[in-house]
């Protein structure tokens, strides 16, 4: 078992997923798709996971990477092969399995509940992110765009301003709009300079430290069920 990290930008790394593939003894490639790097033979590894990124799918034509990795995750599908999706992760798996990607009305960005539907509070590896064993997780959101859900996937998770959340294809393929691997160490980083969210930024540093514990075990517990199954 090997996995693939891909990033779309240096600032946008595995974070906590790291965490997990280290703890389960995984080894992993991280390759830089932004600065030109490719896998030199992605059949060898087991899993995928794409990290996020500020740019759209629908701007493809702008970042030939997107490309690059697109043709990446749709080897990894056809092969049957896991992968996870992380935000514009999550957006490009959905446009790899032929639905639309788009701007949405408005953006979500700090800690949101997200609720899980019967399926999504079932799911052996989703399932894990249950907060309390309720069926909602509570999760850090930072965008501003949104996918329909592809033919044939399963919806896992909604919230009230975006219906798709996360959703699963076929046994292995994880989509997730939200970022599951931040540590609050990564979340001052992201909002150091955002001039938009000052008023807020403080809110959602301390909410970030207070919440971490927990949801750094539920996430673990994720990764666990995620590579395992695979």
């Amino acid at each position: 078992m090997k996995a693939l990290v891909l990033k779309n930008i240096p600032a946008e790394g595995p974070g906590t997923i790291e965490n997990g593939l280290n703890a389960l003894g995984v080894p992993f490639d991280t390759v830089e798709l932004l600065n030109g790097q490719k896998p030199s033979d992605a059949a060898q590894y087991s899993h995928v996971i794409m990290m996020g990124g500020p740019m759209g799918v629908y701007e493809m034509n702008q970042y030939p990477h997107l490309v690059a990795g697109a043709k990446i995750l749709e080897g990894f599908i056809k092969a049957g092969k896991p992968a996870l999706g992380v935000c514009l992760g999550a957006q490009m798996l959905a446009h790899v399995l032929g639905a639309r990607v788009y701007p949405g009305g408005r953006k979500e960005i700090g800690w949101y509940e997200v609720q899980m539907t019967p399926d999504g509070a079932k799911d052996p590896v989703f399932g894990a992110l249950k907060v309390n064993d309720k069926p909602v997780a509570q999760v850090f959101q930072w965008h501003g765009d949104t996918f329909d859900l592809p033919d044939g996937a399963v919806r896992l998770a909604s919230s009230e301003i975006y219906q798709n959340q996360a959703f699963r294809f076929g046994n292995g393929v994880y989509a997730l709009q939200f970022h599951i691997e931040v540590t609050p160490a990564m979340i001052r980083d992201w909002l150091k300079d955002d001039k938009e969210l000052m008023l807020e930024t403080g809110k959602i540093f301390s909410f970030s430290d207070e919440v971490y514990p927990a949801y750094s075990k539920r996430a673990a517990e994720f990764y666990t069920g995620f590579f395992k199954a695979g």
